[in-house]
C-alpha cells in the first residue's frame, strides 16, 4: 500500500477478510436522509451486562434461562462473538461507532475521546434513513452522546414513542448482570434471588468453577450468585419480548440479545482472554424477513440454527446498516455479517487491554477460530494489580488472601506471577480456560509466527495508538486540557417566490459537525437530525443546535420566519469558534507510531536491547524516550550494569515530558537513588496534569517502603481532583501503614 503507516488521514484502516487488508478512502460523510420503506425491518436489542455464554442454550446445564434459550430456538445462536475490550466502555465506544477504540482513541476506561470528525453513532445514520431510533438507557461511550445519536436516551425510551408506520431501532440495557451484583448482599438483592423458584435457584456445591479459582465457599457463593442474577435477567428478556408480541410487532422485528462482554469476575472481566471477550449473540429473523436478512442463505436463519463465524463487535455497526437498507461508511472498520451488504467471514479477530480504572496495563490478542495469540506490552507489570473497584469483589479477597497465606497453586497462582510473558499463545480447543501457555512450544512455532504477524499488522493498519502514554495523548488530544466548543448554527432561507422560500438550511462550521433542531410549537417538542432544509411557516421559530463527538456541543440558536419572507436570527451570542488542530492531523506529520513499534520490538530481549534503550533517551519524541527508560528499567538486574545506565537515566528527570521524568525517578529509586527519585515524583504529584500525577502516584505506590519519606504527598493526594489518583493514594497508605 503506499500510503504511510503512520498517516492517520490516509492511514490504512482495517477491512480484515480472509486474512485481508483494504486499503479504505475517508470522504466526508453525508447524511442524506434515504425515504423510509414499510418492509424495512424494525430491529430490538436487548444487551445483558458482564456475562459470558453462560446459558443453558449454549449448553450451559448450569444455567437456568428459560426466555433466552427460547429465543434461540426461535433463532441462531452464534457461538463466535467477541468483544474488543475486556470491559464496557472501550466496548461499547466501539459498537456505537463501528471502529476500534485503540484507532479513535477511546482505548483507556473512563476517557473523554476526541475521534476523527468523520466518526459517528451509527445510530445517526439510522435516523437519516427514517428510524426512529431509542436507548433505554446506558451508553458509557467514553464521549458524551451527541444530542443527534438518539431520538430518545433515558430509562422511558421505547419503541412506542415513533410515529405510525415508522421502522424502529429500539437498545434495551440490563444491569441486573452487573459485576457489582454479584457481591451485592444487600437486603434487596437477597430478597429477588429468594423470589427465585427452587428450580431457579443455584446450589453453590455444584457449580463449576474455572482451574485458575481458588475452590472454596467464598468462591462457590459468587459463582451461584453471578448465576442467580443472569436468571433474574433472563425474566427481565421474557418481559421485553412480551411487550414486543402485544404491540403485535414480533413478526416485523429482528431480535438481538447480547451481553457486552465476559462476566463480572476475576480474570474474566478486564482481561481479554476468553472469559473477557466471549459473549453471547442470538439472533431471531422472523420468516418474512430472511431473504433481506441474508440473500444468499435465508435458510440459515431458521429457527434452532448455529453460526460459528468469527464474528467482532465492530461488525455490529455496519450490520445494522446494512439490515437497515443503509450504505455503510467506508471509515467503518467492522464487516457487515448480515443484510445486502454481507461480507466475507473473519480470519481473525482483535482486542485490546490498556488502563483499566487506575491500573496500567498495554495487551493486545488475536483470535482465529482455535488459537489465541497475547501480546502483553506491559510485560513488566503483574496481573495481579489493585483496581479498587475489582478488589471488593470476594473472590478477588479470595484469592488475595489464599496467595498471600501461599495456598494457591497450579493455575491459580498464574494471575499473581510478578512479571507476564512478552507473548502467550492458547490452543483454545484442548484448553478453553487459557491456562497453558505455548508460546515457548516448538510445536506451535509456525502457529506463533502467523498469529504475530496478524497483530503485528493489525497495528500498522488500523493505527493502534496504545503505545503513546496517556498524558501524551491527552495533550496532543486537548492541549492544555480545553474543550473545543462546537460552532453555532447558522441559517439561510429561500426568498421571494422562489420554490426554496420558507425551507430554511441550517449549516455548522464545525468540521464533522451534526445538528438538531426543533420547531416551537409543533407537533413534537423532541430533537430532530438535521438532514435537509426545513419548512418553516410563518410566525414559527427553529431552534438548532450542533454537537460534535468530543467537542462542547453548540449553544443554540434559533431563526423566526415573519411575513414569508424575512429571517430574524435571535442566534445565541457565540462566534463560530476556530478548531484546534486534530490529533489525527498531528499525527499524520509524524513518524511517531512507527518509531514507538520499533523500540518495543526489543521486549524481552534482555541486557541486549540496553543500547539501544540508551539510544532512544535521546529521541526528538516523549512517548518513545518513555519506553527508553522502561527498557532500560527492566532490562538492567545486575548492580554493574545498572552502574553503566544510572548517569543516562538521572539526565532525563529534568525531562520536558512528565512521564519520563516519572519513569526515571522510579527506575532511581528502585536501583538505591531514592532520595533524588522521590523529590521528583512528590513534585509531580502536584502536576497540572491529572494522568501525569496518575502515573507518578503509581510509581510511589510500585516502590513500596522506599514511598514512606513522600507519605505526606500522597496524604496530600487524598484530596485530589481525580478520582483514579486518589484511589491509588489510599492504596499505597494501606500498603504503607501495614
Amino acid at each position: 500500500m503506499a500510503s504511510s503507516p503512520n498517516s492517520i488521514n490516509r492511514r490504512r484502516f482495517l477491512q480484515i477478510s480472509s486474512g485481508s487488508v483494504a486499503a479504505i478512502v475517508l470522504p466526508d460523510i453525508s447524511l442524506s436522509a434515504a425515504p423510509a420503506s414499510a418492509d424495512r425491518p424494525n430491529i430490538l436489542w436487548v444487551s445483558a451486562e458482564d456475562i459470558s455464554p453462560d446459558l443453558g442454550c449454549y449448553g450451559d446445564k448450569y444455567a437456568v434461562t428459560p426466555n433466552i434459550d427460547a429465543l434461540a430456538a426461535r433463532g441462531v445462536r452464534y457461538d463466535n462473538v467477541y468483544s474488543h475490550s475486556g470491559v464496557c466502555a472501550p466496548t461499547r465506544s466501539g459498537i456505537i461507532t463501528g471502529m476500534y477504540p485503540s484507532t479513535i482513541g477511546t482505548h483507556h476506561m473512563r476517557c473523554k475521546g476526541v475521534p476523527p470528525a468523520y466518526v459517528k453513532c451509527f445510530s445517526e445514520y439510522l435516523r437519516a434513513a427514517g428510524y426512529y431510533c431509542t436507548n433505554n438507557s446506558k451508553t458509557d461511550y467514553q464521549f458524551d452522546p451527541p444530542l443527534t445519536a438518539w431520538d430518545q436516551n433515558s430509562r422511558s425510551a421505547h419503541w412506542r414513542g415513533r410515529a405510525d408506520g415508522q421502522p424502529f431501532f429500539a437498545v434495551f440495557n440490563y444491569t441486573t448482570s452487573h459485576e457489582s451484583q454479584i457481591r451485592n448482599r444487600s437486603k434487596g438483592m437477597l430478597q429477588r434471588i429468594a423470589g427465585l423458584k427452587p428450580n431457579e435457584k443455584h446450589d453453590p456445591a455444584k457449580a463449576s468453577l474455572p482451574p485458575y479459582y481458588p475452590d472454596t465457599p467464598v468462591v462457590r457463593k459468587d459463582w451461584a450468585q453471578y448465576y442467580d442474577i443472569i436468571t433474574l435477567l433472563d425474566k427481565q428478556v421474557g418481559g421485553i419480548l412480551k411487550q414486543l408480541e402485544e404491540d403485535g410487532l414480533a413478526d416485523n422485528t429482528i431480535v438481538w440479545f447480547w451481553g457486552d462482554h465476559g462476566r463480572g469476575l476475576p480474570r474474566a472481566k478486564r482481561w481479554i482472554y476468553d472469559s473477557g471477550l466471549r459473549v453471547p449473540l442470538i439472533i431471531r429473523v422472523p420468516e418474512k424477513l430472511r431473504k433481506a436478512a441474508l440473500p444468499a442463505n435465508p435458510d440459515s436463519l431458521k429457527p434452532g440454527a448455529v453460526n460459528d463465524d468469527l464474528i467482532a463487535f465492530i461488525d455490529f455497526a455496519p450490520t445494522m446498516l446494512s439490515l437497515a437498507g443503509v450504505k455503510i461508511p467506508k471509515h467503518i472498520q467492522g464487516r457487515a455479517f448480515l443484510g445486502s451488504r454481507k461480507a466475507k467471514p473473519r480470519d481473525y479477530i482483535f482486542a485490546a487491554r490498556d488502563r483499566m480504572d487506575e491500573a496500567y496495563d498495554l495487551i493486545r490478542a488475536v483470535r482465529d477460530k482455535r488459537y489465541k495469540y497475547i501480546r502483553n506490552y506491559f510485560a513488566h507489570v503483574s496481573r495481579g494489580q489493585d483496581i479498587d473497584y475489582m478488589n471488593q469483589m470476594p473472590t478477588m479477597k479470595e484469592m488475595r488472601r489464599l496467595h498471600a497465606e501461599g495456598k494457591l497453586k497450579g493455575p491459580e497462582m498464574q494471575y499473581f506471577e510478578k512479571t507476564k510473558p512478552v507473548e502467550e499463545l492458547y490452543d483454545t480447543a484442548s484448553d478453553p480456560h487459557e491456562v497453558n501457555n505455548l508460546a515457548d512450544d516448538p510445536k506451535y512455532k509456525k502457529v506463533l509466527e502467523r498469529m504475530r504477524k496478524a497483530h503485528q499488522r493489525w497495528v500498522i493498519d488500523s493505527g493502534d495508538m496504545g503505545l503513546i502514554p496517556e498524558p501524551e495523548f491527552d495533550e496532543m488530544k486537548r492541549p492544555g486540557g480545553v474543550y473545543e466548543k462546537t460552532a453555532a448554527p447558522t441559517f439561510t432561507t429561500g426568498s421571494g417566490r422562489s420554490k426554496e422560500s420558507g425551507r430554511v438550511t441550517i449549516n455548522c462550521a464545525t468540521k464533522g459537525a451534526s445538528i438538531a433542531y426543533r420547531i416551537a410549537g409543533g407537533k413534537s417538542s423532541g430533537w430532530k437530525l438535521y438532514t435537509k432544509p426545513v419548512p418553516l411557516k410563518d410566525a414559527q421559530t427553529l431552534h438548532a443546535k450542533a454537537c460534535r463527538i468530543g467537542f462542547k456541543d453548540s449553544s443554540e440558536a434559533a431563526v423566526r420566519l415573519e411575513g414569508g419572507h424575512a429571517i430574524s436570527d435571535i442566534k445565541g451570542s457565540e462566534a463560530t469558534s476556530e478548531n484546534i488542530q486534530h490529533w489525527t492531523e498531528l499525527l499524520d506529520k509524524t513518524d511517531l507510531l512507527e518509531r514507538l513499534r520499533k523500540i518495543k520490538q526489543l521486549d524481552g530481549t534482555g541486557k541486549d536491547a540496553v543500547p539501544e534503550y540508551i539510544e532512544a533517551l535521546g529521541d526528538k519524541y516523549g512517548s518513545v524516550r518513555y519506553w527508553g527508560v522502561i527498557g532500560l528499567h527492566n532490562s538492567c538486574k545486575t548492580p554493574q550494569i545498572i552502574r553503566g545506565v544510572r548517569p543516562a537515566v538521572k539526565k532525563i528527570l529534568q525531562d520536558p515530558a512528565a512521564v519520563v521524568r516519572i519513569a526515571a525517578a522510579h527506575a532511581l529509586c528502585d536501583w538505591g537513588e531514592a532520595d533524588e527519585g522521590l523529590s521528583v515524583l512528590t513534585k509531580e504529584l502536584e502536576g497540572k496534569t491529572a494522568k501525569a500525577r496518575l502515573y507518578a502516584v503509581i510509581a510511589l505506590n510500585k516502590i513500596g517502603g522506599k514511598a514512606r519519606p513522600a507519605l505526606p504527598a500522597i496524604k496530600a493526594a487524598l484530596k485530589d481532583s481525580d478520582n483514579y489518583v486518589k484511589r491509588v493514594a489510599q492504596t499505597t497508605l494501606k500498603k504503607l501503614e501495614n
